[in-house]
């Protein structure tokens, strides 16, 4: 009992810690744009941002997180006096709230130290910026509000309307009547008509002598759009709308009894507007457009699943495949016997529907393990404003293609790499504004990244306008650090020079900062982007800027793969790495720098025979094959002996043992007792590719 007991407590505070860490991803992304500035949409970033920060105090206080309530505690006052108006949103208050956030993301992390002197060092900072002098508010007395509805005000309300009467906001006051049971809905949707630019500062119950069922509300709002225009938008909501007068506008006797003598001016005139039958449906309609908009949560329509849930439906999936596979070969055995034929053709037909029907199942799952790429992209973004602000440049960040989706594993995987490439960026290529400018430059300097689709891929690149990379000096910082040979630079292209950032051990920088100088970092990006079946590529211009290339399977849970046999021995190559087959002439090819080639199309393609690499007995069949795949921008042809056609594999991880194997991803089961191994094509291409590995090293160790 107490081990269900336990595992139930682990459950919800799982729970927890997956709503908390979407709280969190979603204030991130409203401090961002706040950062960047907002303009009319300030207000409501604000209003997000506080009831955010409120949300998660109270269900840090209700699953023990008391660090995590203390914190939101404090930042819920900070952005109360935002709310009023008291603080300002400056720099200084930015950094306070980027600040927040990541204490929330420590606290939250499987990291257990105590950090009690680090929240109370934040809480202080939050008092003393609270404490600061207080932004007074405009006289109210500019206008003539009913001194009834003052007295009402919250402190908020009363905030928002001293700040639309010093911005020169008109105010306006629409007496409405609306239905008991659709009035939150008719209520948010006159929110949504009234901004922008304006907003609804309160709206009071008023008495009237109508239906029960209905509420009579005054509402006093405030609206940059010309009265007429309001008017019309507002039509369907029925009722009165009058400006509210300036004080004085109004009359210094006490006015006439109405009459048809006395009636305001035109533009003053109260608008009867009858009510609407057609509420209920626009209601509807705008709800309706509302979820269909796009958003990363749809809080009513989500259900949070385990990854671990989707990889064992994965494995079923790919145990399906097996047995499909199965299926087909046991028609192809009773098609060649007359008497069983017509089975075989049933079993062909059945077979192909439940194909059909397992695409669409595999289709599904992966659907769900996708994930778009903008949540990572919102933590690089506060990790570029942090590592700026300390190396004390100036860099506008810009991010496309949010909405591009990937394997949530892969996305969780890329956050370490991604982040080692955008403070090289930071680091390394952008100037500091001095010197940019002296370089004919603007101060700020544009660190950009963008990810979009490619066929079976995801491309992410993150690009700069910095000082680019002086390859020369690259080459003579890896021949000081014994990674090449002396003589090696003179050999070397620009682009082979360029690839010398990825050597292990490699920096440019004599002093150790906290981002960059400790001869790590580069070295393991790649190799962390290999390990996601990834490659990466960098291009440079001195003076212009550097961009890093990063391009990765949509997914590793299971690929369609081609399935070849070098002398003995069967391999599947995932499909979304080939390009074409063709068969292997011995006549088309030659040698260049020593190196097996032939020209396809005008463009020479490097070979790789897989039966010397491996060093597998046998000898090679008298037809063979070239089967040409790429990684990134480079391609080459491997030769093979034989082609099986394509299927769905599953890929087996090593253990630990066999993990650093080159040139292997894993195995596959090809059903029927038969096991074959996966090709990691990234790494083949780099260990036939990348001449300075082998040679160049042992040549500098010797």
């Amino acid at each position: 009992m107490a081990s269900q007991d336990t595992e139930t407590d682990e459950a919800i505070r799982e729970e927890f810690l997956a709503e908390a860490q979407e709280i969190v991803e979603s204030l991130s992304r409203d401090l961002l744009i706040l950062d960047q500035g907002a303009g009319d949409g300030t207000v409501d970033l604000i209003n997000d941002l506080f009831r955010g920060v409120h949300t998660l105090k109270g269900m840090a206080g209700m699953f023990g997180f008391d660090q995590v309530g203390t914190v939101a505690h404090s930042l819920e006052n900070l952005l109360d006096e935002l709310r009023l108006g008291r603080v300002s949103v400056g720099k200084d208050v930015l950094d306070v709230l980027f600040e927040g956030v990541e204490q929330f993301q420590r606290l939250l992390s499987p990291d257990k130290r105590d950090r009690s002197s680090e929240i109370d060092a934040y809480a202080n900072t939050i008092t003393r910026i609270a404490m600061s002098s207080p932004n007074q508010g405009h006289p109210l007395d500019v206008y003539a509000i009913d001194p009834k509805v003052l007295s009402v005000l919250t402190e908020y309300e009363e905030h928002r309307l001293r700040t639309n009467i010093r911005e020169d906001i008109p105010l306006y006051r629409l007496e409405v009547s609306y239905p008991l049971s659709t009035i939150d809905v008719a209520l948010e949707e006159l929110k949504a008509r009234a901004k922008p630019p304006g907003e609804i500062i309160t709206y009071l119950p008023t008495v009237g002598e109508g239906d029960d069922d209905r509420i009579e509300l005054e509402v006093l709002l405030a609206s940059r759009k010309d009265q007429d225009q309001l008017i019309q938008e507002l039509a369907r909501h029925g009722g009165k709308l009058l400006p509210v007068p300036m004080a004085e506008q109004l009359p210094t006797e006490p006015p006439a009894p109405p009459s048809t003598d006395t009636l305001p001016p035109e533009d003053n005139t109260p608008l009867v507007m009858g009510p609407s039958d057609t509420l209920a449906g626009e209601i509807v309609s705008l709800v309706e457009a509302a979820e269909d908009a796009p958003s990363f949560r749809l809080h009513g329509h989500t259900v949070r699943v385990d990854i671990r849930k989707l990889d064992h439906l994965m494995h079923l999936v790919g145990e399906l495949a097996l047995l499909r596979g199965s299926l087909e070969q046991m028609a192809d055995r009773f098609r060649r016997r007359p008497e069983l034929r017509s089975v075989a053709g049933e079993l062909h037909r059945v077979n192909r529907y439940f194909e059909r029907n397992l695409r669409d199942l595999q289709g599904g799952i992966l659907g769900v393990r996708m994930v778009p790429l903008g949540q990572l992209f919102d933590r690089v973004a506060r990790g570029v404003r942090q590592v700026a602000k300390e190396r004390e440049k100036e860099i506008s960040f810009v991010v496309t293609g949010a909405e591009t989706e990937l394997d949530k594993l892969l996305v969780e995987e890329l956050s370490d790499p991604l982040m080692h490439l955008v403070r090289n960026c930071v680091d390394h290529g952008i100037e500091r504004p001095q010197r940019r400018e002296i370089a004919g430059k603007g101060r700020v300097g544009t660190l950009a990244v963008n990810a979009y689709q490619k066929g079976h891929h995801v491309v992410i690149e993150i690009e700069d306008d910095g000082a680019g990379i002086d390859t020369d000096r690259v080459a003579q910082v890896a021949v000081r650090r014994a990674l090449i040979a002396e003589s090696a630079p003179d050999e070397m292209s620009r682009e082979e020079k360029l690839a010398l950032i990825f050597l292990p051990g490699f920096s440019t920088l004599d002093e150790v900062t906290d981002t960059s100088g400790r001869g790590v970092g580069m070295d393991v990006v790649k190799t962390n982007i290999a390990r996601l079946g990834g490659v990466v590529d960098v291009q440079s211009e001195r003076g212009t800027g550097t961009k890093f290339t990063i391009t990765l399977p949509i997914t590793l849970a299971i690929i369609r793969a081609l399935v070849v046999s070098v002398r003995d021995e069967v391999f599947t190559v995932p499909l979304t790495a080939v390009r074409e087959a063709l068969s292997y002439d011995p006549a088309m090819v030659h040698s260049v720098d020593g190196r097996s080639v032939i020209s396809l199309r005008g463009v020479t393609l490097p070979l790789c025979f897989l039966g010397d690499l491996f060093d597998l007995a046998g000898e090679p069949s008298p037809r063979q094959f070239v089967v040409v795949v790429e990684a990134g921008t480079r391609s080459l042809g491997i030769v093979v002996d034989g082609l099986s056609g394509q299927k769905d594999v599953v890929i087996k991880a090593f253990g630990e043992s066999l993990s650093r194997i080159r040139g292997f991803a894993g195995a596959s089961d090809l059903g029927s007792g038969g096991v074959a191994l996966v090709l990691d094509i990234p790494g083949l291409v780099e260990e036939v590719l990348t001449p300075t590995d082998h040679a160049l090293l042992k040549e500098a160790s010797g």
